[in-house]
């Protein structure tokens, strides 16, 4: 690796407010750049303490680390007795420190106070994680993505006074081998033909906001509060255990529009831990004992012991192509997605329509379906007139 100051180094380096965000397309440089600027400020100012983090350690071992220690090594700025491997902490002889951890860690998000944040692809990690280290960082946070989609970055974080905003694509990046640009400008010769690849140039090389194609819900929308006089209507459930999340989702009705609240997302849960957290926030929500769970009718014996625990669970009715049919009657309605439910919200971003030989096809990606699954069940019971058959519907 050849380490070169790059147009996308000294753009960085000349953002001044608090929080600097970093929008870039696939090879801007954004990673290397930010690095480079972390590392120079390590070795020119003392005991600075600096957190690198993203979604998990495999995830930054893969890039961020790597980077950084390819970095030091090629400047020849790299100890090895100073790189403490089982931590993931350098220290350098001034008495800063740069670490590396993932997000998904609860005791760091909430341990000590740093005085550099760099958040790095932050769109792949929750919003409470990025408040939770925010808050106790002193100085500097930098944030970095690809805007494959909106997110948080863009509802909660742009356009506040203390927030620098920063769009790269690989243009800015004289770093870059030829080899690379050369893949890049295939992809851009494709775009011409392709609405696909129209998209991803857009994300990956131009660094503008795109959004993912074949999305199966686009009529939801964020709020921040449910309003007092939604209506409660009762909880979807989607079962799990070991690989997917046991998934529950309570649905209200407020002004034509349903709303949908995230109440459970977690594996290893057994019936009698699923009764338990429906109890439990059903006395917070002073919902009353009368509401139905509808749930996935293929596990019978499932909802039979949560009848025992007292909840009144249900088997969604379902029936000939009942996944479209209920994608459709879904589909018909304003949702509302309570701002908190981070883990759907992910799901809705990113349930797709199957794509085969590069066409859309009437059948959902088996994946990120958890809450979704859940909710299209309460709203299939609720709201169907009459036994599921195959209809048209939107794509």
């Amino acid at each position: 690796m050849e380490f070169r100051y790059t147009t996308a180094i000294g753009k960085i380096r000349k953002l001044s407010n608090r929080i600097k965000v970093i929008q870039g397309g696939s090879s801007a440089g954004k990673t290397i750049a930010i690095l480079a600027i972390l590392i120079d400020k390590c070795t020119k100012q003392k005991n600075l303490s600096v957190s690198i983090v993203s979604e998990n350690i495999p995830h930054l071992k893969r890039g961020a680390m790597r980077d950084f220690l390819k970095i030091m090594k090629t400047t020849n700025r790299y100890f090895d007795n100073h790189w403490n491997r089982s931590n993931s902490i350098y220290r350098f002889t001034n008495g800063s420190y740069i670490e590396f951890f993932g997000a998904d860690d609860d005791s760091k998000l909430r341990g000590a106070r740093r005085d550099v944040l760099y958040l790095n692809e932050c769109n792949n990690v929750k919003f409470e994680a990025y408040t939770q280290l925010a808050i106790r960082t002193n100085k500097e946070i930098f944030l970095d993505y690809n805007p494959v989609r909106q997110f948080w970055v863009h509802t909660e974080i742009l356009g506040e006074p203390d927030v620098d905003f920063l769009k790269l694509n690989y243009k800015d990046n004289e770093g870059l081998p030829e080899t690379i640009i050369s893949e890049l400008e295939k992809a851009k010769a494709k775009s011409k033909t392709s609405e696909y690849w129209a998209n991803w140039c857009k994300v990956y090389i131009d660094g503008e906001l795109g959004s993912l194609d074949g999305v199966v819900y686009t009529n939801w929308k964020r709020i921040y509060l449910i309003p007092e006089e939604a209506e409660f209507l009762g909880i979807g459930l989607d079962f799990g255990f070991t690989n997917d999340p046991t998934a529950a989702v309570a649905v209200y009705k407020y002004d034509g529009k349903l709303i949908l609240e995230e109440i459970i997302y977690k594996t290893g849960l057994l019936n009698s831990d699923i009764a338990k957290a429906i109890n439990k926030t059903a006395e917070i929500r002073n919902w009353g004992n009368s509401f139905k769970v509808i749930c996935d009718s293929s596990e019978p014996k499932s909802i039979a012991e949560l009848k025992k625990y007292g909840i009144k669970a249900f088997g969604v009715k379902k029936g000939k192509d009942s996944v479209v049919y209920g994608i459709s009657l879904v589909q018909e309605y304003e949702l509302l997605v309570d701002v908190n439910s981070t883990n759907l919200i992910t799901e809705l971003e990113n349930y797709s329509w199957t794509k085969k030989q590069g066409k859309t096809i009437n059948i959902p990606e088996d994946k990120n379906n958890h809450l979704t699954d859940a909710f299209r069940y309460f709203i299939m019971d609720r709201f169907s007139k009459k036994q599921p058959v195959a209809r048209p519907f939107r794509l």
